[in-house]
C-alpha cells in the first residue's frame, strides 16, 4: 500500500510542477508582468486564472487535479496521519 502511495505522490508532485511551469508560459504569453508577477508575487497567478481563464483553465486543473493526487498518495504512505 505505500508503494501505491509513494507513487501516486510522485505522479501528484510531477503533475503539479507540469501545470505550474504551464500556468507560468502562459502568464508569460500574455505579457512579461503577468509572468513576472506569477512568478514573484503572491496570488497573482490566482489573479490571472480568474481574468484569462480561457487561457488559464487548463493548467490550473491540471494543478488542482495533482494536489488531489499529491495528498491521497500522502495518505496512502502514512505521511499524513488520518486520525484527528
Amino acid at each position: 500500500m505505500a508503494f501505491i502511495g509513494w507513487g501516486l505522490f510522485s505522479i501528484g508532485r510531477g503533475l503539479g510542477l507540469l501545470g505550474g511551469i504551464w500556468l507560468l508560459i502562459v502568464a508569460f504569453k500574455e505579457s512579461i508582468w503577468w509572468g513576472l508577477g506569477s512568478l514573484f508575487i503572491p496570488l497573482v497567478s490566482l489573479i490571472f486564472v480568474v481574468l484569462h481563464w480561457s487561457v488559464a483553465k487548463t493548467p490550473f486543473l491540471i494543478s488542482l487535479v495533482s494536489f488531489a493526487i499529491l495528498i491521497a498518495g500522502a495518505f496512502m504512505t502514512g505521511m499524513v496521519s488520518s486520525a484527528g
